[in-house]
């Protein structure tokens, strides 16, 4: 198996981390692959904003992932975050979403989300992505204009334990996986 295979089929949703401080270096490197992702005309409709302050990662778990975001609460043990805004996309990907129905900022967001995710992983950096949280507060403690949106927010840090890479039950490949038709 290749390398590139072992770190895909390793890649985990961590959600117990140990607290320990991730390198700015590192976190720059992790958005360095993100903004590597491909994008409809190449547009690169995104922008990251790293948060890697004890003081403001503290309120993100306090204010953000509380009440009914309270789910993702374990993202305490997180060291960092990163948000991911959507940023306006050219005339061309906005004409295509619109005839096909499809926001290919979305698309381009989750592309450079998985890139970020595997350099993590490879710096051995447990991440988490989330779309569950209090998009309003989140704003408010980034100052993000709001007229931007929040698509996501990613939890990183260093795995509490190797039980965090745990093999994961995938579907039979012939349920998911399909060659000349349907």
């Amino acid at each position: 198996m290749t390398e590139f295979m072992e770190l895909v089929r390793s890649r985990r949703s961590v959600r117990k981390f140990t607290g320990g401080k991730i390198e700015r270096g590192h976190l720059e490197i992790c958005v360095e692959a993100a903004r590597y992702a491909p994008s409809a005309c190449n547009v690169q409709p995104w922008k990251f904003v790293i948060v890697d302050d004890p003081q403001k990662t503290g309120s993100i778990v306090d204010s953000v992932f509380s009440g009914p975001y309270s789910m993702n609460a374990f993202a305490r043990g997180a060291a960092a975050f990163i948000a991911i805004i959507s940023e306006k996309q050219g005339p061309a990907p906005r004409l295509g979403g619109i005839l096909r129905k499809t926001d290919f900022r979305l698309i381009d967001i989750g592309m450079a989300c998985e890139h970020l995710a595997l350099q993590a992983r490879e710096l051995n950096i447990g991440t988490c992505i989330l779309g569950w949280f209090d998009e309003k507060k989140l704003k408010k403690i980034l100052s993000v204009p709001f007229f931007r949106k929040i698509e996501l927010v990613i939890a990183l840090g260093y795995p509490a334990s190797d039980t965090e890479y745990r093999e994961r039950p995938l579907k039979d490949r012939r349920e998911v996986v399909a060659f000349n038709e349907y």
